[in-house]
């Protein structure tokens, strides 16, 4: 299910902004639950099941270090639970706040994730291509880089570890001999694999003045919706949180925006921003399944 990979990538980058955006600034407990959930869900309708799996073994230790790191560095907050043994106070509000800010870390990282899967180098080459030409290309080389390094790299473990010379048996001296031997397999590899980019690039005449770009983009009246809706939904949440209607805070001690409609608006706004595409994917899913079945 990758129908929102689909759509303009003006539409696709938009959305993210958003939703990366405030992810990092939002620190309601609220938003933060709206954010992971639809974060968690989205990835793992792009990468299936095993995400989950994936997922969790990082997202729970760092829930739980976090949550007990930061009451033992800050002692902020009139709650006091009890004294630590160095003397220091251990606080509600320390507490809560390590648990949003490692949900906040966590809800980035699973949006990130969704965006490398969505936002592929020539959507972002087509976007931004001709206002930051340079600039563009290396951050879109990089990201696909980053992959590309990974998957080289366990080939080149598998086939050394076929002729013996695995890392993970052996000595510590033999076991860092190997290492050695794969770290420069994989330096001379990533030489090569510049070389030939910038020989496939000289030959397809980069930078050379008039040079045109070919695209298979077109935004069309579905596109044009998408962006009109999460542009509006964007909107009122900004507006929304900066009248008040997302307050939190944390020190001295934890206050909250009371509850009203219009709070409740913001926050149903941002929750369907936030799952914009899951609503997409849900919804393609159930129009093909009904086509099908009046087959």
């Amino acid at each position: 299910m990758r129908e929102f990979k689909t759509y303009h990538p003006i539409v696709n980058f938009v959305y993210f902004a958003f939703v990366i955006g405030f992810s990092c600034f939002f620190m309601h407990p609220a938003c933060l639950c709206i954010s992971i959930v639809s974060g968690f869900t989205y990835s793992v309708m792009l990468k299936g099941k095993k995400t989950i799996k994936t997922n969790l073994i990082y997202m729970l230790p760092m829930l739980l270090a976090m949550a007990i790191i930061n009451p033992a560095f800050n002692h902020e907050g009139v709650t006091i639970l009890k004294y630590l043994p160095s003397g220091n106070p251990l606080t509600l509000e320390s507490i809560v706040y390590g648990l949003c800010a490692a949900t906040m870390i966590l809800s980035v990282i699973c949006h990130f994730s969704c965006y490398n899967e969505v936002m592929t180098s020539d959507k972002f080459i087509y976007l931004f291509g001709k206002i930051i030409p340079a600039m563009s290309l290396i951050i879109s080389m990089t990201l696909r880089f980053v992959p590309k390094f990974s998957a080289q790299l366990k080939v080149v473990t598998n086939a050394q570890r076929c002729m013996g010379r695995d890392v993970s048996t052996g000595s510590i001296v033999r076991r860092a001999k190997h290492g050695l031997n794969i770290l420069s397999v994989m330096t001379t590899w990533s030489l090569e694999n510049a070389i030939e980019t910038a020989d496939s690039m000289k030959s397809r005449g980069y930078g050379i003045a008039g040079r045109t770009a070919f695209s298979i983009f077109t935004f069309d009246k579905r596109d044009k919706n998408a962006l009109v809706c999460i542009l509006f939904l964007g909107m009122y949440t900004f507006l929304g949180n900066l009248m008040g209607g997302m307050y939190f805070s944390f020190f001295p001690s934890i206050k909250a925006a009371d509850v009203s409609p219009f709070g409740i608006s913001v926050f149903l706004a941002y929750l369907l921003l936030c799952i914009y595409p899951v609503i997409i994917e849900v919804w393609e899913v159930r129009r093909w399944k009904a086509l099908r079945s009046k087959i």
